[in-house]
């Protein structure tokens, strides 16, 4: 079970995404808008939420924020706002700050007040529509540094009925197969379904299925490549 505690001020379409998906993982979330509304809909799915304006410091110091895990500055449309609350949350005591920036130069900005960890929503979500343009292949992917990535790959078409020994993702491609996520065809209540589960640790004679989706890590280039190869077989 998981008892972290973090607040999430401002609680707009990103803000509410962050908030709902920390409570959906155990954690208890304090939220913090200025528009009730807001507020209103998210009161129901976290474990806290209330009406405030943290550009108040005398109102962010009533919430006893220096007892959380950390707080994230959602504020979407108004960056004076971000970095006024995070200039307040660094003196009401907030070990962990977390802010969103929109751009080169508010990244720059939040840096300079001494935030360490920046979310740039925009390039974050171009970068993946970017990959999954490019490379139809990917269903989903995690940007690590470095240019490497952890990506789930529909199982291109040369490597179907191949063993893993037989593709040799870390000899050939310079990848690391973790896991491959499978189809199987069920019945429950009375009905047809396809339900995937993952196969654990894979084995060097496991043989990869049409539907296979393998999860892999490597080098953006190395998976790009591995897919162009087997795709063009």
């Amino acid at each position: 079970m998981n008892y972290s505690k973090f607040a999430v001020i401002g609680v707009g379409r990103y803000g509410s995404t962050i908030a709902r998906g920390l409570a959906e993982k155990g954690a208890q979330v304090f939220a913090f808008d200025p528009d009730e509304e807001r507020i209103e809909g998210i009161k129901d799915d976290v474990a806290f939420a209330v009406t405030l304006d943290a550009t108040d410091i005398r109102a962010l110091r009533t919430q006893n924020l220096q007892e959380l895990d950390g707080a994230v500055v959602a504020i979407g449309e108004n960056f004076e706002a971000t970095v006024l609350t995070c200039v307040h949350l660094i003196d009401v005591g907030v070990e962990r700050i977390i802010a969103r920036a929109s751009g080169a130069h508010q990244r720059l900005i939040l840096e300079k007040i001494g935030i360490k960890e920046i979310l740039t929503p925009e390039n974050e979500v171009a970068y993946v529509v970017r990959e999954k343009l490019l490379n139809p292949n990917i269903l989903s992917f995690l940007q690590l540094p470095d240019d490497h990535e952890i990506a789930e790959i529909r199982a291109p078409k040369g490597v179907v009925g191949r063993t893993i020994d037989e593709v040799g993702f870390r000899n050939k491609y310079e990848m690391t197969l973790i896991t491959i996520k499978r189809a199987y065809e069920i019945t429950k209540n009375g009905k047809d379904l396809t339900e995937d589960h993952i196969i654990g640790v894979p084995k060097s004679e496991t043989p990869i299925k049409e539907k296979d989706t393998l999860v892999v890590f490597g080098a953006a280039k190395s998976v790009e490549r591995f897919i162009e190869i087997n795709e063009a077989l």
